[in-house]
């Protein structure tokens, strides 16, 4: 009855764990978005929840885009080192998790030598010695500093695991937006080259005018220099689509080169932005995870800093075999060796060492604690920024549109004006010069409105990410993660 007394007492004792247990920390939420169209509802419907978790690259109807993404997921050299990130926390958890268990070690020693004492006379023996024997030792957790040390082993690698989804959000974000800016460079490049062969054509036609003597070397010179202005914008634009392929060639993990295109930019389908969705949702963003994940990590290492305060009981065993033999260790030995022990080591007097390693954890946990608070509040500005830039792009994008038309009509009616000699030259040299501005203005605001819908996408998280971070799995790595 006492040994099953003691038994279960020690079960007990062992049930509990020493250190607080983590909650998550209670953050207000912003109630809605201060973007006029994206109002945030406790309850969201199915449709809006399910199209945050769209794959939204696919929603521009550009295969290629499409692609490009899925390479970049397999083949991107981030996603790779954040995945090695991963196997490395898995192996120490692993690690960790061992401490749970008896430890077991085989040995084996031989030996020859002679022995000598003093006032030995004579000759000495030479004597052999074998022996194998079989160890074990096992620390029973009875104030939990194993499981708090597993607990943080634990979080540490859904962290980096959340971490790996981060850089496939950021990668996915990163190839459509850089596709889109190609897109843009090519239609700019194409009305810096459409401009220029028109103005070639004036500068033609005011060049035989000059030479009959109808307008002044002043007007053919203006003309000149404004044709030069246009075809000089040629190769910068040339230049950025350059550095724009060859910084998306590194995210698709290949050498610098040309990247192949599906469509334009104005033939882009506009993907729907989700609205009515609740704050929440953000909890599952990668980089908020990873935050928590941290926190949780940093409040059970309080636990096992806490521990190093109470006393700790390992059980050890021994059984082996020696002879002096080798061919008869395991026949007839000449001893059996075997002991069972235990220790219990209770800290003293350590001079202040577990208090301030008890203190160091509770101070790493306040910062773990204050870089979640922070990456919460910053996915809500994040969120805000988005939404409020998608609404107010498409705003300038219907003035810009009615910029361009304005100009185009007020280019023609200058240029009929001048011809008929009502318009003086500067004022038509001003509507080509504004007008073709205003036309290479509207290509960079429209694709910063399709840049804009993937902002809210990247903001959003969502299940996406988990599609996403699927695909970019490399063979061997698909790993069963264990449990909060």
């Amino acid at each position: 009855m006492k040994r099953t007394a003691w038994v279960a007492g020690m079960l007990l004792v062992a049930g509990c764990s020493v250190g607080p247990n983590y909650q998550r920390p209670d953050i207000e939420s912003p109630e809605s978005w201060r973007a006029a169209d994206s109002t945030v509802f406790v309850m969201a419907d199915s449709t809006s929840l399910a199209l945050a978790d769209t794959a939204w690259w696919e929603l521009f109807g550009d295969t290629v885009l499409t692609s490009l993404v899925a390479e970049a997921l397999t083949a991107n050299y981030d996603i790779r080192i954040a995945a090695g990130r991963v196997d490395e926390l898995m192996g120490l958890y692993g690690v960790t998790r061992s401490d749970y268990f008896p430890k077991l070690d085989a040995q084996f020693e031989g030996s020859r030598g002679q022995r000598a004492f003093p006032g030995d006379q004579g000759d000495r023996s030479t004597d052999n010695y074998f022996d194998v024997s079989l160890g074990a030792s096992w620390e029973i957790d009875i104030w939990g500093r194993i499981r708090r040390a597993n607990e943080a082993a634990r979080a540490n690698l859904l962290a980096a695991e959340a971490g790996r989804r981060a850089v496939v959000l950021s990668v996915a974000s990163l190839v459509a937006t850089s596709y889109v800016d190609l897109l843009a460079l090519d239609d700019q490049l194409d009305i810096a080259r459409r401009t220029a062969a028109t103005r070639e054509q004036s500068v033609d036609l005011m060049r035989n005018r000059y030479d009959h003597g109808d307008v002044s070397e002043i007007e053919l010179r203006v003309m000149e220099a404004e044709y030069w202005r246009t075809v000089a914008t040629i190769p910068v634009i040339e230049q950025r689509i350059t550095e724009v392929e060859n910084a998306l060639s590194v995210l698709l993990g290949r050498n610098p080169g040309p990247i192949a295109r599906g469509t334009t930019l104005r033939a882009l389908a506009v993907p729907e932005v989700p609205a009515g969705l609740p704050s929440e949702m953000l909890l599952r963003r990668p980089d908020v995870v990873a935050a928590e994940e941290q926190l949780v990590s940093a409040n059970a290492r309080i636990g096992v800093a806490k521990a190093r305060y109470f006393p700790s009981l390992s059980l050890t065993g021994l059984l082996g075999t020696a002879s002096g033999d080798f061919g008869k260790l395991f026949e007839s030995p000449q001893y059996d060796i075997w002991n069972v022990g235990g220790s219990v080591l209770q800290p003293i007097f350590r001079w202040g060492e577990i208090r301030g390693q008890v203190r160091a954890s509770e101070g790493q946990q306040r910062q773990a604690l204050n870089s979640y608070v922070f990456s919460l509040r910053n996915a809500f500005a994040d969120v805000e920024n988005a939404l409020s830039a998608r609404a107010n792009v498409r705003e300038e994008l219907v003035a810009q549109q009615n910029r361009v038309e304005a100009l185009r009509i007020y280019n023609r009616l200058t240029e009929m004006s001048y011809n008929e000699g009502v318009a003086t030259y500067l004022e038509f040299l001003d509507s080509q010069r504004t007008l073709f501005d205003s036309e290479l203005q509207y290509a960079g605001t429209l694709a910063g409105g399709y840049k804009s819908v993937i902002g809210v996408y990247r903001s959003l998280g969502g299940g996406w990410v988990d599609r996403a971070s699927y695909e970019a799995l490399q063979p061997g790595q698909e790993v069963e993660l264990p449990d909060r």
